[in-house]
């Protein structure tokens, strides 16, 4: 194997600057180990577009490339198909979905053009590997310019059901260019099912077994390769001076009381309004819990100029007054709803904590947040973890209190489940969660594809 290439929608950070996260860190590490190329958008808009200079900036072995788009491009392929088209329809939200086909074409264009620009840069030994929504027809555009190098995706988001994919124009047609990649990667068994099952339904590929399927003479491998993180660095975060501080201005804040932490960007797929509403049930069927637990909702904007957002913050901020108002004491409030980001290592401590991790998403590629959470615990003394069924999290975690996130009821009867958990019960859900995160981690991901890539092009 010689270098290898990164396609990204963003690029970097190439040092950890305590926020990068996890996707971040460990495509760092696989591009130090190998030396090369990590190749996406640069974040501006300007009138020459991806026409313009190419933006470089390299240390020892790693090069970040960048280019701009126009304000057609960015408005077609990023704004337009990439978040208004694709992104709902992949959480299953049909309902949101703009399908109107000045996307659709802007985004192939931008997948043409993104790839025109990185055609000249890619050597004959190269590994290109390929990330998320935003370039799913890029590999067919790299064939047609006869790059013939090992090609990876990685998908980050769920992909959906068959019938869900299919009220999606021309989904047939993009998913006949994802086949031109060598290697298909999902978050779980179930997105890389739905993936085999729509290419053999609705285009005609065939299933070759152990999860390969063959679309005219070439053979692609679409499995399922849980991303990880670096637990045990997660853990040392923890112990940081930074999670210090914070741990200890929250013990004097809750005075003895216990907390429910949530950090998730503000989005619908986050089931943040679901999450208020089962937190309300909780106090309202589980009385014994008012003055005594509080739910801290971190949640910076996310896409804040899409109306769907707009009106997701307007409710959160509506539902926190409502229950506060409702439930909350001269010295106890039950919702502290944040709308600003934190630091890796302030986090880390706002975990450790925290004595339950609530994790609901309506659907989620993977969500490491929840493997954050349980990483930052106490040996001794851990949390828990309480999980949507819908995060991909939830296939490698399920010694976590699963929950249907849609059900205010069953999430409530959940958190008190984990409120009330003994403390050996805890620790030997924790043990086993920590002890497979450290296995599975972020490098163990990246090697698994690059091994399996490998193998498929040969």
């Amino acid at each position: 194997m010689g270098r290898l290439v990164v396609v990204s929608n963003r690029v970097g950070p190439l040092k950890d600057t305590g926020r990068a996260g996890g996707l971040a860190v460990a495509l760092v590490d696989a591009l130090t180990k190998t030396g090369g190329i990590w190749f996406g958008w640069s974040g501006n808009v300007s009138e020459e577009g991806s026409f313009g200079q190419l933006q470089r900036q390299k240390t020892k072995s790693v090069q970040m490339v960048q280019i701009d788009m126009t304000k057609a491009d960015y408005d077609a392929f990023y704004a337009g198909y990439a978040n208004r088209t694709l992104w709902p329809v992949l959480h299953y939200r049909l309902d949101l979905a703009d399908f109107d086909r000045r996307f659709e074409q802007g985004y192939r264009y931008v997948n043409e053009r993104f790839a025109t620009r990185l055609r000249p840069l890619v050597e004959p030994d190269d590994v290109i590997w390929v990330h998320d929504y935003h370039f799913l027809t890029m590999a067919a555009s790299l064939r047609s310019m006869d790059v013939r190098n090992p090609l990876a995706f990685f998908l980050h988001i769920p992909f959906p059901a068959p019938e869900i994919l299919a009220a999606l124009p021309n989904a047939a047609s993009i998913v006949r260019a994802m086949m031109a990649y060598d290697l298909l990667g999902f978050q779980s068994e179930r997105d890389a099912d739905n993936f085999r099952r729509f290419a053999i339904e609705e285009i005609g590929a065939t299933d070759i077994g152990d999860g390969k399927v063959r679309f005219g003479n070439h053979e692609t491998i679409a499995r399922a390769y849980p991303i990880g993180i670096d637990a045990e660095a997660f853990a040392k975060f923890a112990m940081s001076p930074d999670a210090r501080r914070h741990m200890t201005r929250l013990d004097k804040l809750m005075g003895g009381r216990q907390q429910i932490i949530g950090v998730d960007r503000i989005d619908y797929s986050k089931g943040l309004p679901e999450r208020f509403r089962a937190y309300e049930r909780l106090l309202e069927d589980y009385p014994e819990n008012r003055g005594r637990l509080s739910l801290m909702q971190i949640a910076p904007p996310s896409r804040a100029e899409l109306n769907a957002y707009i009106e997701i913050r307007r409710e959160l901020d509506e539902m926190t007054g409502h229950v506060n108002g409702r439930f909350a004491d001269l010295d106890w409030t039950p919702i502290r709803f944040l709308t600003k980001s934190f630091p890796r290592r302030a986090l880390a401590g706002i975990y450790r904590v925290s004595r339950i991790g609530l994790v609901t998403p309506l659907r989620d590629g993977m969500n490491l947040v929840a493997k954050e959470y349980i990483a930052a615990q106490r040996a001794e003394d851990p949390g828990v973890l309480v999980l949507s069924r819908f995060a991909g999290a939830a296939e490698g975690m399920k010694e976590a209190v699963i929950v249907n996130p849609h059900s205010a009821e069953e999430v409530a009867a959940g958190i008190q489940s984990a409120i009330t958990m003994p403390l050996d019960e805890r620790r030997d859900r924790w043990q086993s969660m920590f002890e497979r995160l450290c296995r599975d981690d972020a490098i163990a991901w990246s090697n698994a594809i690059m091994k399996d890539v490998m193998a498929v092009h040969r």
